[in-house]
């Protein structure tokens, strides 16, 4: 996937795109035109055959090293609010996107690094990741929603010791307090995150993406709202022929038996999916 990034390095592999944070010599840290950049590419990648973007970090010290600590501290209280602003935008933006984004934790991964993981749907560690909200330690508090998604993350207890202690946790201690899915030698971090992936794009896109909808309302919503959402995404899925081709190929190989009695019309020979 072509695009005119300073601050990426993309390869693509089918429907697996592989994007590094590359600003190794700024920590891999967020700032505006990174922030920018990130949702020009994802505006590129939902316009084409991928279905999975993996973000990971060049060089061997940093996955994200937080936001720009250059640029914020050039930050007065108005833009330092802007700033803010700005950057959950992002990440709810990347949380909103149809794809499946991964975080690949390849070293340090801290302050908005971590938010910035957050906001993808699996986090997968290497061994010698670090990874933790330690703003408090220089004065801040997260600023790109880490205040927020940590709670739901791991409960309200756990994040409020997490956040206000400033601590960052080895990869495998971060695993068992649920902040990653997946804790793997550093070698193996590639070939774990497709692992990882091969049995969930066996299912079709379209409905992985409706359940990832469905999900993030479950954190973003009243039940009442997050129902409403849900039944919104289930309809969604009828658009599609997947799940009626599929019930007519079963009961035509015998492996789904019914006693309804269903018009002929009703599994018409159709292409195979």
């Amino acid at each position: 996937m072509s695009g005119s990034f300073t601050r990426l390095h993309i390869e693509q592999d089918n429907d697996f795109l592989k994007v590094s944070i590359n600003r190794p010599g700024d920590r891999n840290s967020i700032d505006s035109l990174l922030m920018d950049e990130l949702v020009h590419l994802l505006e590129k990648a939902e316009a084409s055959e991928v279905r999975v973007v993996v973000f990971t970090g060049s060089g061997d010290t940093y996955f994200i090293g937080g936001a720009d600590g250059i640029e914020m501290m050039q930050c007065n209280q108005d833009s330092s609010r802007a700033f803010s602003n700005k950057i959950q935008s992002l990440f709810n933006r990347m949380e909103q996107s149809p794809l499946i984004l991964v975080a690949a934790i390849n070293r340090l991964c801290f302050g908005g690094g971590f938010e910035f993981a957050m906001a993808c749907d699996f986090r997968i560690a290497a061994e010698s990741a670090r990874i933790g909200l330690p703003e408090v330690k220089v004065g801040l508090i997260p600023g790109g929603g880490g205040t927020q998604r940590l709670p739901r993350l791991v409960g309200t207890g756990k994040a409020m010791q997490m956040i206000l202690s400033g601590k960052l946790y080895p990869a495998k201690e971060a695993l068992d307090l649920g902040l990653v899915h997946l804790c793997v030698p550093d070698e193996n971090l590639d070939k774990a995150c497709k692992e990882f992936m091969e049995p969930i794009l066996k299912n079709p896109q379209y409905a992985l993406s409706q359940a990832k909808l469905s999900v993030k309302a479950a954190q973003n919503n009243s039940f009442a709202e997050g129902l409403r959402m849900e039944s919104a995404a289930f309809q969604n899925c009828f658009e599609q022929d997947f799940f009626a081709d599929l019930m007519c190929r079963q009961m035509a190989e015998g492996v789904l038996e019914t006693t309804a009695n269903l018009p002929n019309s009703l599994c018409t020979k159709k292409e195979k999916i």
